[in-house]
């Protein structure tokens, strides 16, 4: 039985050591044990979103923690902004919605980033506004956009709050919380961060827990100020979901040996530059530019005269390459290959391998062996530095 090859942009594999991790014998989220797990953990997460605060973890997918960054912070009647370049920037947009917000949606043509003269422009007639929410990484779209100027924007033009997604990118890209001016910053376990779905993790300025003290909406789940209580005493308000956490402690350990998370951003933005110069070499189109590209999913144009209807399950069940296809209006136009979290550069070479073995299969016009060369070219160049 062949392994199933994910290069999905999430759920994404889980390293063998956090699966051990994850198996230990369960204990007691109310034990001193727990509170030893919980604290020493919280800490080691900290660098990889460049923050001094806290990291809250929710036991929910990461979608519960955009919910609780937008319930938490704004009222029913107050004006936000939404920054949307592809679909998951439309899941803030119907969270917003959902709770009464008067929703200012800034929207890009997916493939492209909001810049930050889009922002300033669309800022400009536009006053009380209560909060300001993006996505950092587009999985849609693999779009990054320039989080750290938009935050700058949202500093120097509004009094809002900047509530940032980082979902797929977080473990995988450089954040700088902090630094940066971000007010709420949100992920979740099942992309970057090399776990299972199941924990979200969140952390928020002093500036945003400031408003969300006054805060009117009601919230009891999602209570953040129930989260900040707990997390002085080492503890969740709710069971946490304590394999995950200890996974996670595993993850840390990971990146620790890897060098610390600077060198595991260097090596998502070299798989990165691999996926796209292999895609090049093959004369096959790519969404994004290069200098709004991801470092953790590459949205890749459907070869010329291939149905990815056919083309994707025929190398899941042939080669067992498992990649996904489009969404939206962008459905059957790309295919995603992600990149993210337990992923290396031998992991690509492998897969852009088996896409050239699919695309012999499918008549595809192309010099054999064009892409893998590409991409080890760029592995090698980096091996060289």
């Amino acid at each position: 039985m062949y392994p199933n090859i994910l290069r999905h942009p999430g759920p994404t594999p889980i390293p063998k050591k956090v699966q051990l991790a994850m198996a230990q014998d369960m204990i007691s989220h109310r034990t001193e044990e727990f509170v030893r797990l919980y604290q020493e953990t919280i800490q080691r997460v900290k660098p990889i979103f460049g923050t001094k605060q806290d990291i809250l973890l929710l036991p929910s997918g990461g979608t519960a923690a955009l919910e609780a960054a937008a319930v938490n912070t704004v009222s029913s009647g107050e004006e936000v902004v939404v920054i949307t370049v592809g679909a998951f920037g439309d899941y803030f947009v119907s969270i917003c919605e959902k709770y009464g917000f008067i929703v200012h949606k800034l929207e890009k043509k997916w493939g492209e980033a909001c810049t930050e003269e889009d922002l300033i422009e669309f800022l400009k007639p536009l006053s009380n506004i209560k909060a300001v929410f993006a996505t950092y990484n587009e999985t849609s779209t693999g779009i990054l956009n320039p989080i750290d100027k938009l935050a700058n924007v949202v500093r120097t033009y509004t009094n809002a709050l900047f509530v940032v997604d980082g979902v797929s990118c977080i473990g995988g890209a450089p954040a700088e919380m902090d630094e940066w001016g971000i007010d709420i910053l949100v992920t979740g376990s099942q992309k970057a961060m090399m776990l299972p779905p199941g924990l979200s993790l969140l952390s928020v300025s002093e500036r945003a827990w400031e408003v969300i003290e006054t805060n009117r909406t009601p919230a009891y789940y999602l209570n953040l100020l129930s989260y900040r209580e707990w997390a002085t005493k080492g503890m969740t308000p709710n069971t946490p979901t304590i394999s995950l956490i200890m996974g996670l402690s595993a993850v840390c350990d990971l990146i620790d040996e890897e060098g610390g998370f600077s060198k595991t951003v260097e090596r998502h933005q070299l798989m990165k530059n691999m996926v796209r110069e292999a895609m090049k070499a093959l004369s096959i189109g790519l969404l994004t530019s290069d200098e709004y590209a991801s470092p953790t999913i590459t949205a890749i144009r459907t070869p010329e005269g291939l149905e990815l209807s056919a083309f994707l399950p025929h190398l899941k069940k042939k080669y067992h390459l498992d990649l996904a296809g489009g969404l939206g209006h962008l459905q059957g136009n790309i295919f995603r290959f992600g990149h993210m979290g337990y992923c290396f550069p031998s992991d690509i070479l492998q897969a852009v391998s088996l896409i050239e073995a699919g695309l012999q299969d499918f008549a595809y016009p192309f010099e054999p062996g064009a892409g893998v060369k590409a991409a080890q070219n760029v592995f090698l160049s980096d091996l060289r530095k």
